[in-house]
């Protein structure tokens, strides 16, 4: 009787690991495959590959070696250029 006493003051830690292995488990099986997922988004990677690499391509790298590049991007982007700044 003894154990069974001891083994009630556990209860809720029982109860918890059990909810937890089960969750874990559900989620396992009824997740997607990894090749699934990778399947599903495969034309928007190849197709953001592509425009990069004809980014790079016909712009060169020189336009993002200068410095405060971002800065100005964030503020071109924004819609408050600065006149300081020159956009070819």
């Amino acid at each position: 009787m003894e154990i069974q006493a001891r083994l009630m003051e556990y209860k809720f830690h029982f109860m918890v690991a059990i909810i937890v292995t089960v969750t874990m488990a559900s989620l396992v099986y009824a997740a997607p495959r990894i090749v699934d997922i990778l399947a599903y988004f495969l034309p928007l990677f190849a197709s953001t590959a592509a425009f990069l690499a004809i980014a790079v391509t016909f712009g060169g790298f020189q336009q993002f070696s200068e410095e405060g590049t971002g800065e100005r991007l964030m503020d071109y982007v924004s819609g408050r250029p600065d006149d300081s700044y020159k956009y070819d």
